[in-house]
């Protein structure tokens, strides 16, 4: 909320009253509660599996490729994405490190973006998983093109 707001409520006998100055969109990002005409549209945030396999830059890809056979998420000790594996670096020496083996800066979406678009990107790109962050860079979840064109074959 805007300072001014912020005062306006203390004025009006609101207690614990926060100016958010990262503002509007970071709090989507996070995930947070939002209100208004948009609020019933699903989004990235709500299909993205949250279950997602993670591992870490310094393991080895032949220890990475025994417990999954998709798209894992590379991610540091703060849960920050780093980087991705796909099915095509999955395939590579396993003697490789994550590091050495992966997709490093993968493009990231926030929870808000809607599913029209994220459908759109991932077709364009040719892409069958996305990564879903908060502003900050933090894994929210692994959101799937198949996921997002079911949904919107409810539609």
């Amino acid at each position: 909320m805007s300072p001014r707001a912020a005062w306006r409520l203390e004025s009006l006998g609101f207690r614990n009253v926060y100016d958010y100055k990262p503002g509007k969109l970071d709090w989507m990002a996070a995930g947070l509660p939002t209100e208004g005409a948009h609020t019933s549209k699903r989004r990235a945030g709500d299909l993205a599996k949250k279950d997602v396999p993670t591992c870490t830059m310094d393991e080895k890809l032949v220890d990475v490729r025994k417990r999954v056979k998709d798209a894992v998420v590379v991610v540091n000790e703060h849960n920050i994405v780093m980087g991705i594996l796909r099915s095509k670096e999955l395939q590579q020496d396993g003697n490789l490190t994550i590091e050495k083996a992966m997709h490093p800066g993968p493009s990231t979406f926030r929870p808000y973006v809607s599913l029209h678009e994220m459908l759109h990107f991932m077709v364009d790109h040719k892409r069958e998983s996305a990564p879903v962050t908060t502003s900050d860079g933090r894994l929210v979840g692994l959101l799937l093109q198949k996921d997002v064109a079911a949904e919107m074959e409810k539609k």
